[in-house]
């Protein structure tokens, strides 16, 4: 059996490395996308679903050098459900609603901005694809 999945989004928070007990580097970052579309009643609707991504080896080493909040990548790997829902990741946000995240192990990390592009700089929109607005960083889930 085989799956996998392609995001492209934004980089919500700077990634962070660390290593596994037998030294190999595991880096995490998260990513959000955007859908909006019209409701029935004509109500504009905007969802934001939030990515947890993680690199292994030389990828982790590359990707804690280089991604920056607010850059948009595109992670091609495969969902890794919570061990303890067998489904993405729940919590209680501030303001008391439910959120998700999903855990995504990536095969793959291609940076679609370019290098003066980021956290000071906007961040481009190509391809008909939407970018992810960056809420403040308390807001994040992890």
């Amino acid at each position: 059996m085989y799956h996998t999945i392609i995001i492209v989004g934004n980089v919500g928070k700077d990634p962070e490395m660390r290593y596994t007990p037998s030294g190999q580097a595991v880096t995490s970052f998260s990513v959000a996308t955007n859908r909006q579309y019209t409701s029935g009643n004509g109500e504009q609707v905007k969802e934001t679903i939030w990515f947890r991504v993680s690199t292994w080896g030389k990828q982790a080493e590359v990707c804690n050098q280089y991604v920056k909040r607010g850059m948009k990548v595109l992670i091609e790997g495969r969902l890794t459900p919570d061990k303890a829902t067998g489904g993405p990741r729940i919590w209680t946000k501030q303001d008391g609603s439910a959120g998700a995240s999903f855990e995504v192990t990536a095969s793959t990390v291609r940076f679609l901005s370019s290098r003066n592009e980021g956290a000071e700089g906007p961040v481009a929109s190509g391809g008909g694809m939407e970018v992810a607005e960056l809420p403040a960083e308390d807001d994040i889930p992890f």
